[in-house]
């Protein structure tokens, strides 16, 4: 029977589509997925046309290739199990459950050393959550959180709760999350915010900030983490905004505070932190952090893969229930 993959096709539409699997070629190992998660950022993006069309997919991911042009497949946060392995690879590995940067597909085929195996203390479902928690790990090491400091994180998705538990580890003043939907603002008290609030209801006494993390996917959001941080503070941008624009004050409280605007993107490591950490090493943190945190809270839905529109069209609308959807095959 032939196996099949999810394809975005056009604006706001994906197909899942029969795909032919041969088998792993000698050094390969065959893997079935069982979950993937998807990302409410990047692939929405994708889904709603709205990434650049000069962008490369990610270099940086072996399994994807090309740029955003329709039909792509998309997607990077597959576990499956191994049921088969080339002549070159130990069979030890059929059996295992491992993670991989595979876009959505019901079986896919990967290389030992661009796999994951995943620990018995964690579960097959909440392991799609890996490069999520590396994300926040990521930008938690670009933040470079001190003593002391007050930090506020504008977005309460996914990525923002996931750095929220992260950074409620250090030992801040006071950490405040920024977020429309009451839900995930309750989610984020959950994982150790001192404080939580809607935007437009900001107290006055957070004004001043040493750090804003702007995750909301929302570029207007970016004058709002201008007026919150304080005079030679900084603001790190995790989102990513694809072709999205909106008019930002730059003339006013940022040209004269000295703010400072950081980009933070996963694909890379910051280039002061590469004589120590590698991508090796961040993944092994994120792998640590991941068995800590409670990943369940984080799941709102799962989807059969053979219903994957209804998923999507999910987090496009911008349900307030909707956090992790993960596919479940």
């Amino acid at each position: 029977m032939s196996e099949a993959a999810l394809y975005f096709t056009d604006e706001r539409t994906v197909e899942t589509r029969p795909i032919e699997i041969e088998g792993p070629s000698d050094d390969e190992l065959l893997i079935e997925t069982r979950f993937s998660a998807i990302s409410a950022g990047s692939e929405l993006l994708v889904y709603r046309d709205e990434t650049p069309p000069e962008t490369t997919v990610d270099e940086s991911i072996e399994s994807l290739d090309g740029d955003f042009s329709y039909p792509v497949q998309y997607g990077y946060a597959a576990v499956g199990e191994v049921i088969d392995a080339g002549k070159d690879v130990d069979d030890d590995w059929i059996g295992k459950h491992v993670f991989s940067f595979n876009p959505h597909q019901t079986q896919f085929t990967a290389r030992p050393d661009v796999v994951v195996e995943i620990p018995p203390d964690i579960s097959t479902e909440h392991a799609t959550l890996l490069p999520t928690v590396e994300t926040a790990t990521n930008l938690t090491l670009d933040s470079a959180p001190r003593l002391g400091e007050r930090v506020v994180v504008f977005g309460a998705g996914v990525v923002g709760l996931c750095t929220t538990r992260l950074l409620a580890e250090f030992p801040l003043a006071e950490l405040v999350v920024v977020d429309p939907i009451e839900n995930r603002r309750a989610l984020a008290a959950e994982f150790e915010a001192d404080m939580v609030c809607a935007p437009g209801a900001i107290p006055d006494r957070v004004s001043g900030a040493d750090l804003v993390v702007e995750l909301s996917g929302q570029p207007e959001v970016l004058d709002d983490a201008i007026e919150t941080v304080g005079y030679d503070g900084r603001i790190v941008v995790g989102s990513w905004y694809g072709t999205k624009r909106a008019p930002i004050d730059l003339g006013g409280q940022f040209h004269r505070n000295r703010i400072e605007l950081v980009s933070s993107q996963v694909s890379t490591i910051d280039p002061e932190l590469r004589g120590r950490w590698d991508t090796e090493r961040r993944f092994d943190t994120a792998l640590n952090r991941l068995e800590r945190m409670d990943t369940d809270a984080l799941i709102s839905h799962r989807i059969p893969f053979e219903d994957a529109e209804a998923a999507y069209e999910l987090l496009d609308d911008r349900t307030e229930s909707a956090l992790q959807v993960v596919f479940t095959y």
